[in-house]
């Protein structure tokens, strides 16, 4: 792959542009170059796959191995226009896309599927030479110029005319491996419908006292975490500024949205056995002794206790609050904290091949999109997906 950052001439004409080098914009570019385009790609920052390489560094969890029907459910709202680009690339098409690529995957014992080498470099690496585009760093898309895409590059400000677009520039978080969300303002103004962002997948804010200090950095192990009608086992981590973590993230999108949530800290009893042993304490034992050897809550879990809960009542009603603590939380953290985002580009505003009504021979992919999904693979298989789907119906566009 070319790797050119310089500018070109002015109005150059190209056949088929990809802003964007994420998963959803390489997916894009492959597809069309494998159906005889001639693609360029501008990417804003100095190098490919900033966020994928990123999420290289937990594992890169590039899907999960579920049946179709639990994966697209994973979806949510989105999970009836995603169903078609789903079938086309599901978990089966990404464990064969990672394994052309010489990556062997494993799948561990939650479902989730990973490379072999528990990284993303590899794969990027072997994945760039194989798509055979031309990649042009360090462009970054400012907009249009004369009905030209307009682009500040280090050898100064330039214009390609393309034959077909592709638009794969992620959600609004993570700014600095450059998804910031600032094209929203540029479609918005040529009329395409733009859902606010939201973060997805963070963490939520607490304002621990100071009995939390020693717990502070501590992982919450063994927990259910509920969020209205919305139940996960899983687990997470105290932290100086709240709380996080994969079972948070499963449940974040329902607590953002209003959901009161909770967090059952001995799913495996119920709340009779709880209050049974709870009636069984000596005496002279004092009430967290007794809530360490009865029920083996260790001393985060006791901590969390008495942060939400004090005065902690007893009986029947201590039981119940062991099973459902509430949690008092400020929100969710900053937006470009969190590992994705909802919003973007409304369904709407695009045709069933991805391209924008407004924008006639410009499609989108990925993040931009507004569909959102937990972690765990679908992120990663939702980009790779619409990426796909977006450049198949690029590539048989002529015109109007």
């Amino acid at each position: 792959m070319a790797d050119k950052s310089g500018a070109t001439e002015p109005h150059g004409k190209v056949d088929a542009l990809v802003i964007g080098s994420g998963p959803a914009g390489l997916m894009a570019a492959e597809t069309l170059v494998r159906a005889g385009r001639q693609v360029v790609i501008a990417e804003a920052k100095p190098s490919a796959g900033r966020k994928f390489l990123m999420a290289g560094k937990s594992g890169l969890n590039i899907t999960r191995d579920e049946p179709p029907d639990a994966f697209r459910a994973a979806y949510g709202a989105a999970e009836d226009w995603l169903a078609p680009m789903l079938d086309a690339f599901g978990p089966r098409e990404a464990v064969a896309w990672a394994e052309a690529l010489g990556q062997p995957v494993f799948t561990g014992s939650t479902g989730r599927v990973f490379p072999e080498v528990m990284k993303a470099s590899p794969l990027l690496r072997a994945w760039l030479r194989r798509i055979g585009a031309e990649l042009r760093l360090a462009w970054r898309w400012s907009g249009w110029k004369d009905g030209a895409w307009a682009f500040d590059t280090p050898g100064g400000a330039t214009v390609l005319s393309p034959g077909v677009t592709i638009l794969a520039l992620g959600g609004a978080s993570w700014r600095r491996l450059g998804s910031d969300g600032a094209w929203a303002t540029l479609l918005a103004e040529k009329g395409v419908e733009i859902a606010p962002f939201r973060p997805a997948n963070m963490g939520l804010r607490i304002d621990w006292t100071p009995h939390m200090a020693p717990h502070l950095g501590q992982p919450l192990k063994s927990v259910r975490l509920v969020a209205g009608a919305q139940c996960v086992r899983g687990e997470a981590v105290i932290s100086e500024r709240g709380i996080e973590g994969g079972g948070v993230y499963a449940i974040s999108a329902a607590v953002r949205d209003g959901a009161p949530f909770a967090i059952d800290l001995a799913p495996d009893r119920s709340a009779e056995d709880i209050a049974r042993r709870l009636a069984q304490r000596p005496k002279k034992r004092t009430l967290m002794k007794h809530l360490a050897q009865a029920l083996g809550l260790d001393p985060v879990k006791r901590a969390l206790l008495q942060e939400f809960g004090r005065p902690l009542p007893e009986g029947a009603d201590l039981a119940r609050l062991i099973k459902a603590l509430p949690v008092r939380h400020l929100g969710p953290r900053p937006m470009d904290e969190a590992i994705s985002t909802a919003g973007g580009i409304m369904w709407e505003a695009v045709d069933e091949g991805l391209m924008l009504r407004a924008l006639p021979g410009v499609f989108v992919a990925g993040e931009m999109l507004d569909w959102e999904a937990p972690t765990g693979g679908y992120l990663i298989t939702g980009c790779l997906a619409t990426g796909l789907w977006a450049g198949r119906h690029a590539a048989e566009w002529s015109g109007p």
